[in-house]
């Protein structure tokens, strides 16, 4: 019989594709390989099955935004193999349904905070201040309904605690599977798909094409390059796209820009490791999944700065202030002195998934034993 028995409740996922599902993934198999049950809850998508039994889909229905995400309905089927616990991948319906489980089961609820919701105001149709203190409202509300909030820095500790969340906090990174991003090869092939010759410099980024993902400053930074042999390939797909490209075009860098759209996760290996830098400008991450893939595949890394992003990188990649010079200057630099793979990659080690899933069943086991306060309607650790 397996030791645990774990709901990983998630507002996306597949056939989705960012830094959340890939986390959430990563969790599973780390579960699953260890010999628990780990089964994903998440919405229903409209044409999509999952290949295996673990994936249960909640009935959803469209957002009023042009989004792949789904609105979850507030319903809940049985489920045929209780809940050991209960984990929550964000505060949204989904999340209150986890929630609601974690109550009805008497079993600990976990809550790892992925996303700044505040930063993404600009989705809803109402007032950016009053979004953005609602959002502000609902993370407090919810992290302080689990019995531990998980967070991939200690950046985003000191920014719970500044909302009001009282409920304790763990430092655990999100983490990935270091020897398959590490695998890459240098592909002449894929650089020639993408307009890049033998001779020329190629520029990545990887991500959602979001307003938040502050891809402009990026574009921006590339324009005041000037090196007329660069290419700039974006991978990853949005909403924000068709106002990215109008953006290349303003700044004369349409025709050396390559808007990519999604990669399925196979390809992404060959594709960082045929970049000859990674580019990354936002600052409304957590963490910055892909900064850490970059790192595994040791493409020499230029970020914009954020105490998250110093947490993650340390000394492996060059930070500079959020600004287009200092970004393009950072960007000519790591293009003329390109370090070697390995040493670049050395500082991915410490996000290795095995690891880091280890760090969270033991989380995990503090809370079990456990006994349940009904009149405080949490759980409680101890016996």
């Amino acid at each position: 019989m397996s030791d645990l028995r774990v709901g990983l409740f998630t507002e996306c996922y597949r056939p989705i594709q960012n830094g959340v599902v890939a986390s959430v993934d990563a969790l599973a198999h780390v579960l699953r390989s260890a010999g628990h049950v780990a089964t994903v809850v998440t919405p229903a998508m409209p044409r999509y099955r999952d290949d295996g039994p673990d994936v249960l889909r909640v009935p959803s229905l469209p957002l009023p935004t042009r989004t792949a995400y789904r609105l979850t309905v507030p319903y809940f089927p049985p489920i045929a193999l209780p809940f050991s616990i209960v984990h929550a991948h964000s505060p949204f319906v989904t999340g209150w349904l986890a929630l609601r489980e974690a109550r009805r089961a008497r079993v600990p609820l976990v809550f790892t905070y992925h996303t700044q919701l505040e930063a993404y105001a600009h989705y809803v149709p109402f007032e950016a201040h009053l979004t953005r203190y609602a959002a502000a409202r609902l993370t407090r509300a919810y992290a302080n309904a689990a019995d531990v909030v998980i967070v991939p820095t200690q950046a985003m500790q000191r920014r719970l605690r500044e909302l009001g969340v009282k409920a304790r906090i763990a430092v655990v990174p999100s983490g990935i599977d270091v020897s398959f991003f590490s695998g890459g090869r240098r592909s002449e092939a894929l650089r020639a798909r993408f307009g890049v010759g033998a001779f020329d410099k190629m520029i990545l980024t990887v991500g959602r094409l979001g307003r938040e993902k502050n891809v402009e400053l990026a574009l921006e930074a590339f324009a005041r390059l000037g090196d007329a042999r660069a290419r700039f390939v974006i991978v990853g797909d949005g909403p924000h796209r068709a106002s990215l490209e109008r953006t290349a075009e303003r700044l004369g860098i349409g025709r050396r820009t390559v808007f990519a759209r999604e990669f399925e996760r196979a390809a992404l290996p060959e594709t960082y490791a045929s970049a000859d830098a990674f580019l990354f400008a936002s600052g409304s991450e957590t963490q910055g999944l892909v900064l850490v893939e970059a790192l595994a595949a040791g493409t020499p890394i230029v970020a914009a700065d954020t105490p998250q992003t110093r947490e993650v990188l340390g000394a492996a990649g060059r930070i500079v202030s959020p600004d287009a010079r200092a970004l393009a200057r950072a960007l000519a630099e790591a293009l003329s002195h390109r370090p070697a793979g390995g040493a670049a990659a050395a500082g991915a080690d410490r996000y290795e998934r095995a690891i880091l899933g280890a760090r969270v069943v033991g989380l995990y086991r503090t809370l079990l034993p456990h006994r349940f306060d009904a009149r405080a309607g949490r759980l409680r650790v101890g016996t």
